[in-house]
């Protein structure tokens, strides 16, 4: 069906500057619109994680009191209020 002569124009197109320099070009532009897809995906995710971890009410820790907590406060001279 194909001919050796249009096997061999073939290679020699495949083969040429021109194909290989296009070839080279295209896979480094997918390469950055990749990347730069994948930074613009991950923001808005992350700032659903940020005001996710906002909006949680915060409950104050304070030390309870223990005896040891109340003998410290009296060594002190401290009043409780």
């Amino acid at each position: 069906m194909f001919s050796k002569e249009f096997f061999e124009l073939l290679t020699e197109i495949l083969k040429s500057w021109q194909v290989i320099a296009i070839t080279i070009v295209l896979a480094i532009y997918m390469y950055i619109v990749s990347y730069v897809s994948r930074i613009h995906h991950r923001r808005p995710m992350a700032v659903k994680k940020i005001r996710q971890k906002k909006e949680k009410p915060v409950v104050p820790a304070g030390p309870e009191e223990t005896e040891s907590n109340a003998d410290s406060n009296e060594e002190l001279g401290l009043e409780e209020a």
